[in-house]
């Protein structure tokens, strides 16, 4: 089945193509809520790690969706398991059972340490079902003055109210007060603080194995370990959101393997079905038993369509080949950036892992962002200056290699 959305032969008509671009923002303009600073282009198709503009313009896709498109844009077996699927069933809510999404939850569980998974449509969303699951599992084992989470500084959990409280970023908390109470927050990477911060009141920590949205932060070996026996010390439930860490991101299926240890809770989406919209909480047997019918739900969480896509996603990604070669791949990446850093005083630092990578720079980098747009690549930055690279796994090392030429270009 062909795919491809036509792109328009812009070598004659360039200023059409631009008109039309400039017509269709326009019209986004006035009918979408302004509640994205969106770059000045209109993406029409995707393949592979390349994109192209509505102008014919292409662009090495180096921020995947913000860590979305895993598998690149228009992945024929994707494409084939979404097409297949939309013709038998694509909805019928989670009051009957599915073959799909059956599926989809066994192989997690197989691939995983935990019993059981709860589907839903974002990564807010599982975070949100994750803060509910351990205050309501602490409330029937403990009862109820327990229902503190501690969070980590610069931490980000979503856009809802609740994961807007436990997001550890006063820039995001603005005109949203009051936010919902018992959230504590601890610097990252620092378990003498964490530690301190537990009272009679905790009932859990909620943490990211690395912290993507605060400037691609990575702990040290020793962190989770500690953690991990804090909680158990005190009877914590320990969280870990891997929206964006996770489904191979770091080179290991689930990001907090290269710590050795397990947590109670965790939380998938953005990968997991490579640009459908899907989230999963997956739990250990014991936590399940916290919500019972009635407590928690999902009227589209997990629908037959895109569990059918996140199915074969998940199956790609879990080979073990896959992973050893995106941890090559990060590895290389890596080492190219750190090439770049004696030529461009500008980079202060580079830090990554797998292929979740950022440089932490000496000034603004939102210029950086558009020159780099300019020159045929799509990145982003987080914290004012921290370029964050997010290619899709099925990057070469070629496209690598072309990227870093431009941003080479483009760094002072």
């Amino acid at each position: 089945m062909k795919t491809d959305i036509p792109i328009p032969d812009t070598r004659n008509s360039k200023l059409e193509t631009h008109s039309a671009s400039a017509a269709w923002m326009n019209r986004g303009k006035r009918t979408l809520m302004n509640t994205y600073a969106r770059q000045p282009m209109v993406l029409v198709r995707g393949q592979g790690v390349r994109l192209w503009d509505l102008d014919g313009k292409e662009y090495l896709d180096f921020l995947a969706g913000i860590a979305v498109c895993n598998l690149g844009h228009a992945h024929p077996a994707i494409t084939e398991a979404v097409c297949r699927q939309v013709q038998d069933l694509v909805h019928v809510s989670n009051l009957y059972h599915t073959i799909p999404q059956i599926k989809l939850a066994e192989r997690l569980v197989e691939l995983s340490f935990a019993d059981r998974v709860f589907f839903c449509n974002s990564g807010a969303e599982a975070n949100e079902g994750a803060i509910k699951l351990c205050r309501r599992y602490s409330w029937q084992k403990f009862g109820p003055d327990r229902y503190k989470i501690i969070c980590a500084a610069n931490s980000f959990h979503g856009r809802t109210l609740a994961t807007l409280s436990a997001t550890g970023q006063e820039k995001f908390w603005q005109g949203f007060a009051p936010l919902l109470p018992g959230f504590v927050f601890v610097p990252f990477n620092d378990p003498a603080a964490l530690e301190a911060a537990i009272d009679n009141q905790t009932c859990g920590v909620l943490l990211e194995p690395v912290q993507g949205e605060g400037g691609v932060k990575i702990p040290t070996a020793d962190y989770f370990p500690e953690v991990r026996n804090l909680c158990d010390k005190h009877n914590l439930l320990l969280i870990l959101d891997e929206i964006q860490v996770g489904l191979g991101r770091t080179g290991r299926l689930f990001a907090h393997e290269h710590f050795g240890i397990t947590p109670d809770i965790m939380t998938l989406a953005k990968g997991l079905a490579n640009g459908l919209p899907i989230g999963a909480l997956l739990v250990t047997e014991e936590v399940a038993a916290g919500f019972v019918p009635g407590t928690h739900a999902s009227t589209f969480g997990g629908g037959p369509v895109v569990t059918a896509a996140a199915l074969t996603v998940l199956e790609i990604l879990a080979q073990p080949d896959f992973l050893a070669e995106v941890k090559a791949k990060g590895e290389y990446f890596l080492n190219g950036l750190r090439q770049l850093q004696p030529r461009h005083r500008f980079i202060q630092e580079v830090r990554g892992l797998g292929l979740i990578l950022g440089i932490e720079i000496d000034g603004d980098g939102v210029p950086l962002v558009d020159a780099c747009r300019e020159k045929g690549a799509l990145i982003n930055c987080t914290q004012g200056n921290v370029l964050r690279f997010l290619p899709p796994l099925v990057v070469s090392r070629e496209e690598i290699d072309r990227f870093l030429a431009i941003l080479d270009d483009v760094l002072p």
